[in-house]
């Protein structure tokens, strides 16, 4: 570690305000000369004294008494107050800075030991695993502090991805958001709902701690998704897409969002719960993507019914070429947000025009059975067999038969087939 980076580490986590102070006689000063007596010395091939070749502060059998952690309090209070009376830059007051790092992960671990933590823990819905990796980038998303993984337990919600110390387990008061997702899988729509501070009684609308504008007692921030204002501890300026934005704007900038609402976007996003011919059809008529979305999707579900009696298709699996959005051959109308995204970016347009060939190569040229449930027009009876996914046919809404477009619209007589299906039931009988 450079000392550029140590000293600015001491700084981001130092337990309080440094106090300069002139003194150095007493019990303290003593304390401090025999402290860093191994940092001394100077020469050009310089090893590192730390004070801990003895390991003064190792872990003895047994617990620890109260002392042990007062000498640690008291060592690092020592090592503060001299970082900053030696000179810049200084190899000494290099030597320093590591050693209080190391002092205060000695501390840390004695306050947080990891003995018998189980795995698994459940709390408040929340189905807490024990992790084990040792990366410092983590945050509690309950006190808000760097998680240190090489001396800290944690755990990770493996529903809603909530990290929290083992210490903070006890203080949660957030239920697990997949839940929510569970029981109630429906977007608030409306862009923004703001209601004002005063109807949330200038209180966090989660944790309910006092927050003002002004930042005194705390900072109030406002969701874009809820529209109602959280304490700094609840919203940390994540951001992300907002449903109502999307449906209603047509718009995919990032808002800024609480941490609930964070977790619970990101676990709603694959799921197809927006209807959007009944939520905003007027989207149809000014996003052109969409509309060529939903006539691929329409095909596909027309072609699905060759493939589930065809042996080939079966074998081949080709429906699974759509399992990750299987609402696409069950339904032609209901979308997930992340569908929404893959549109206006382009993304989903490639990806399902490639899964439309590969349908429509196999059931018109690779597969003699699908082949031979093509129809033929019986208004022109002309031309090759005709499929209802074809872009030239039109479909019969009575029978299902398949048409020329052009025959079908030119022709004002009734559908062929259903005349012969009419006639074979015969006439009604009236008498009856």
């Amino acid at each position: 570690m450079e000392y550029d980076e140590r000293l600015a580490l001491f700084r981001q986590t130092r337990l309080n305000p440094f106090n300069r102070g002139d003194e150095e006689d007493g019990p303290q000063g003593e304390a401090r000369s025999e402290l860093f007596s191994g940092t001394r010395t100077h020469s050009s091939d310089r090893t590192m004294d730390l004070g801990l070749a003895e390991d003064h502060f190792s872990r003895p059998m047994g617990s620890f008494v109260a002392s042990d952690i007062e000498q640690l309090k008291l060592a690092i209070e020592e090592c503060k107050k001299l970082i900053l009376e030696l000179p810049e830059h200084s190899e000494r007051q290099k030597d320093t800075v590591v050693k209080l790092i190391h002092l205060r992960l000695k501390l840390q671990e004695l306050k947080d030991p990891e003995e018998d933590e189980p795995n698994l823990r459940i709390l408040l819905e929340h189905r807490f695993s024990k992790e084990k990796s040792k990366s410092v980038k983590q945050t509690c998303d309950k006190c808000s502090t760097i998680i240190w993984g090489l001396i800290q337990t944690w755990y990770t919600c493996t529903g809603c991805y909530y990290r929290c110390h083992s210490k903070c387990m006890n203080m949660i008061t957030k239920p697990c958001v997949r839940s929510k997702v569970s029981h109630q899988s429906e977007y608030e729509l409306s862009i923004c709902p703001e209601i004002g501070l005063d109807r949330q009684d200038y209180r966090c609308a989660e944790c309910r701690t006092p927050i003002s504008l002004r930042g005194v007692p705390s900072e109030a921030r406002q969701c874009d998704y809820t529209g109602q204002y959280y304490c700094s501890t609840c919203h940390w300026n994540d951001t992300a897409i907002v449903p109502a934005r999307v449906i209603h704007n047509w718009e995919f900038e990032p808002r800024k969002v609480c941490r609930s609402s964070m977790r619970y976007l990101a676990l709603m996003i694959p799921r197809p719960v927006l209807k959007l011919k009944e939520i905003n059809p007027l989207l149809f008529n000014f996003v052109e993507e969409l509309v060529e979305i939903r006539k691929l999707r329409q095909d596909i579900l027309l072609m699905k019914p060759y493939f589930i009696t065809c042996k080939e298709a079966m074998e081949a699996r080709l429906l699974l070429q759509l399992q990750d959005r299987q609402h696409f051959v069950e339904n032609d109308d209901m979308y997930s947000l992340q569908d929404l995204i893959d549109i206006s970016s382009g993304r989903l347009s490639c990806s399902l025009t490639e899964i439309h060939t590969t349908f429509a190569k196999h059931i018109k040229l690779d597969c003699e059975r699908c082949q031979a449930k093509g129809f033929v027009c019986e208004l022109c009876k002309e031309g090759d067999i005709l499929f209802p996914f074809d872009s030239h046919t039109s479909v019969c809404h009575e029978c299902s038969a398949v048409f020329h477009r052009d025959c079908y619209y030119d022709n004002s007589t009734t559908c062929p087939r259903c005349a012969r299906m009419t006639e074979r039931k015969g006439p009604p009988d009236y008498d009856a």
